[in-house]
């Protein structure tokens, strides 16, 4: 248990982000999986923009890797393109 002001303080803040990180990473699984399910070429294209949106944000944070950020992004566009009609 920390026994400073200033650690107490860190040990608040740890959680509360370890929390939003956790939900951000959460929202992103769900944004592909959407991604992923969709049937049509249209609703692919869609749901990948916003994927992709999202994919920059997190890149942008540092909450995920730009690499790995990218390495997604290129995933989904392949899925999205081999969509029939």
């Amino acid at each position: 248990m920390p026994q400073h002001k200033s650690a107490i303080k860190r040990a608040r803040q740890s959680i509360h982000r370890a929390e939003r990180n956790k939900a951000q990473l959460s929202k992103l699984k769900t944004l592909i999986k959407k991604v992923r399910s969709s049937k049509t070429k249209t609703e692919g294209i869609a749901a990948l923009k916003s994927t992709m949106k999202y994919l920059d944000q997190l890149s942008t944070k540092g909450n995920i890797h730009k690499n790995n950020a990218s390495n997604q992004k290129s995933r989904l566009t392949k899925f999205v393109n081999k969509i029939k009609a």
